[in-house]
């Protein structure tokens, strides 16, 4: 377990004063001058030593991020871009943070802002987020009025804005580059890469990778890399949701079992862990994961690779032996198919396929040879997308089928059973 000592987040429950008095009673805006004053190049080099990998989903190395920004300018400008359109099913980590730990956010966009060249940071926070708009809003407000942003942040010498810019609540939005077009005034869809955002000024990083930067330059890097396990090194908030008896946000080291971390924090899975049917590990859109595997399976990067699913941004849907698997990914596949931008084929046309097939695979109402032709759509879909949503939309069915194809069957089989040939294809479902 994490001591209290190691926590990043000492305010995650809102128990004490989310203000600047408050925050700084805890520890933020400590002496921020001198970390700036520490240069760009060092702070850089002590998050690719931190090992802090993005806490948005992907887990891409942030200290490299970074770096892939010009060092030279071209007369352009450089910008921060914080993701705060948290939309991804089950997870509400950010939405945490911002609420009650607003200042650590703040404070880490101008880290991060300085870090890169950049004078501006702008926070695309979801629509939805009305009271965390709020706060952090608040909490910007505050940081100007005592001079640790703005002109001469911290007495620094550096100039740094930042600004709350909230979203309309597309999911898409929460890509990268759909993000942008959407900052930008744009329909948010999409934009072919590369160019990537940091090779011409622009780098975009998730709430909780900015709000862990301060902490890891006042502590260094060591001891943040000393938290975890090689390569998935420190904490991250985990979202615990579903068929447990204490649903919560908790901080933990990457690498923490998923049976302890279920067990330690939500209380357990509703009527003991042998009720356990699946747990999706990492949001809604990676792979699902059946008891048999969460007993020993480590809650980090590669460890959740390595068992063909992924850590994403650690929300744990938790399902018990009630849950019907199968309508809960028709489910999943109906919000995917609402969200595609359909600026590509695949996606456009494969999530609204796939949707139609699962709530038929829902009833029953299918032959088993369809269950083989899913898999192989799915796949077609699958890395023939310009963003990763067409990925978020095959792998829920893919970790169904993998993993619970035996249920598909006799869902079928039940169906044929009570109503002979299959109705297939009806043009509304």
């Amino acid at each position: 377990m994490l001591s209290d000592k190691d926590r990043i987040f000492t305010n995650l429950y809102g128990q004490h004063d989310w203000r600047l008095a408050g925050a700084r009673a805890r520890g933020d805006w400590d002496n921020t001058a001198a970390l700036l004053a520490r240069g760009r190049d060092a702070i850089v080099d002590e998050i690719k030593a931190s090992g802090l990998r993005g806490r948005g989903g992907a887990g891409f190395p942030t200290g490299m991020k970074w770096s892939f920004m010009p060092k030279v300018s071209d007369g352009r400008p450089h910008y921060l871009i914080v993701n705060a359109d948290e939309s991804e099913p089950g997870t509400c980590k950010d939405r945490d943070i911002m609420r009650h730990d607003p200042h650590k956010l703040v404070e880490g966009c101008l880290l991060a802002s300085f870090a890169m060249g950049a004078h501006a940071a702008y926070i695309y926070i979801r629509g939805e987020f009305y009271n965390e708009a709020v706060n952090l809003q608040h909490a910007i407000d505050e940081a100007y009025e005592a001079g640790l942003i703005g002109k001469n942040a911290c007495g620094s010498g550096w100039d740094c804005d930042v600004y709350l810019h909230r979203g309309a609540g597309a999911y898409i939005c929460g890509e990268e580059t759909g993000l942008l077009e959407s900052l930008e005034g744009k329909k948010g869809m999409p934009r072919l890469k590369p160019p990537f955002p940091a090779a011409v000024g622009s780098t975009v990083n998730n709430v909780e990778s900015i709000s862990v930067t301060p902490t890891i330059m006042r502590r260094g890097a060591s001891w943040f890399e000393a938290l975890g396990r090689p390569k998935n090194s420190g904490t991250k908030v985990f979202c615990i949701s579903g068929h447990v008896n204490k649903p919560c946000n908790v901080e933990e080291e990457l690498g923490i079992p998923l049976k302890e971390l279920i067990d330690t924090y939500a209380g357990g899975v509703r009527g003991g862990w042998d009720n356990l049917l699946a747990v999706i590990p990492g949001g809604a859109s990676v792979p699902l994961l059946p008891k048999s595997i969460c007993d020993t399976v480590l809650m980090d990067f590669d460890s959740l690779r390595e068992v063909r699913s992924g850590l994403g941004t650690a929300a744990v849907i938790v399902m018990d032996k009630s849950t019907d698997l199968i309508r809960a990914i028709a489910r999943l596949s109906q919000f995917y198919k609402h969200e595609s931008c359909g600026q590509c084929t695949p996606c456009r046309e494969g999530t609204g396929w796939m949707m139609r097939v699962m709530y038929r695979m829902v009833q029953g109402r299918a032959e088993p040879e369809e269950i083989d032709i899913l898999d192989q759509v799915t796949r077609q879909v699958e890395g023939h997308t310009i963003c990763a949503l067409g990925d978020a939309a095959a792998w829920p069915i893919q970790g169904l089928i993998r993993h619970f194809k035996p249920l598909m069957l006799e869902r079928i089989a039940e169906y044929k059973a009570k109503h002979g040939r299959p109705v297939l294809p009806m043009a509304a479902e």
